[in-house]
């Protein structure tokens, strides 16, 4: 028997609703409409050895000129998983299975900025395809490069990020300080 306050989407997932009047006991009323939101966002590692492959941001309006990881902002009702596997083909070109076989977890960020951020970083275990790039109105570059030898206009907290050891996953806390 379904909870009257759930709903299914077109996932099959089921959402809770806000109970129609505010409850006192809650922070803020339980007004849903003042609850913190944050992105989540997903970064990609493809390795060959020791090298990485990166991409040089290009007319985004956000570090242009700099080198990041594949990476984008997961949709709504997107699994991290699925997410960085779609980043893959979109920005690279490359096939990556969306299971735990196909990528691993190598650590999350959260990170603040301009607003704050939920960073996921996956390594592909295997891929398909040989990188290109896809997205040449947002990417002027596309290269491999050794790990420890980043380019020096690498963005700073993937920098960070790509310093913790690849052992189990990580978690850290960026852009906190003062």
């Amino acid at each position: 028997m379904l909870n009257p306050h759930q709903r299914g989407d077109e996932r099959g997932a089921r959402a809770i609703d806000a109970p129609s009047e505010p409850d006192a006991d809650l922070p803020h009323g339980g007004r849903e409409a003042s609850r913190f939101r944050m992105v989540a966002t997903v970064h990609l590692v493809l390795q060959r050895g020791d090298q990485i492959l990166m991409l040089r941001r290009w007319q985004t309006g956000w570090a242009d000129g700099c080198y990041s990881l594949p990476a984008g902002h997961v949709d709504g009702g997107e699994p991290v998983r699925a997410a960085a596997a779609r980043e893959a083909y979109e920005e690279c070109g490359v096939t990556i299975p969306a299971e735990p076989g196909g990528l691993s977890l190598m650590g999350v960020m959260h990170r603040r900025s301009d607003r704050e951020q939920m960073d996921f970083f996956f390594r592909a275990q295997a891929w398909s395809g040989e990188p290109y790039n896809r997205e040449p109105e947002k990417c002027d570059h596309l290269g491999w490069f050794p790990r420890h030898s980043l380019p020096p206009n690498t963005v700073s907290y993937v920098r960070r990020a790509l310093w913790e050891p690849s052992a189990a996953p990580w978690l850290l806390e960026y852009g906190w300080e003062g």
